[in-house]
């Protein structure tokens, strides 16, 4: 069923439980696995100038160290790609060019106003990905160390 899995990553805490069940996936499916990580141009675009290669240096840093991750925690070969541009965009486009059958990723799970105000990547590949989207969401403990309802199947999954 899947034969081309794509891991969009960017070394966040939010993305390691994504990376785990989408390597999972790739195992059962025996599938090809591409780890993507993309520098937000418009992260190094808002930035002073004077400050703008020093940034791109430590976002491309951070974009190696994400994608050794996914390296290190797989037991296949994975493919790795760094882009720059907008994220959402970078990822469908790189899930077309290699006709890619499901993109996993991860998502922080804002809810109401924050969600409308800051916008999701995750939110965004959804609407426009070409293919199916694996949404994951990172768990987080209830407050007394243990999962909230619900989550414990999730966990599971």
């Amino acid at each position: 069923m899947f034969d081309t899995v794509v891991v969009a990553t960017d070394g966040s805490d939010s993305v390691k439980r994504a990376v785990d069940i989408a390597l999972d996936l790739a195992d059962r499916f025996d599938a090809e696995v591409h780890a993507l990580s993309v520098i937000d141009a418009s992260e190094v675009d808002a930035s002073p100038e004077q400050l703008r290669a020093e940034l791109r240096t430590a976002l491309e840093t951070t974009a190696d160290a994400a994608l050794a991750t996914v390296e290190e925690r797989a037991e296949r070969d994975v493919t790795t790609a760094t882009r720059e541009g907008r994220p959402a965009v970078e990822i469908c486009e790189y899930a077309r060019e290699i006709d890619a059958d499901v993109i996993a990723t991860g998502t922080r799970g804002r809810h109401g106003e924050n969600r409308l105000l800051l916008g999701s990547v995750a939110e965004r590949i959804v609407r426009t990905s070409p293919v199916p989207v694996l949404t994951v969401r990172q768990l987080e403990p209830a407050g007394d160390g243990d999962v909230e309802d619900g989550d414990e199947i999730a966990a599971n999954a």
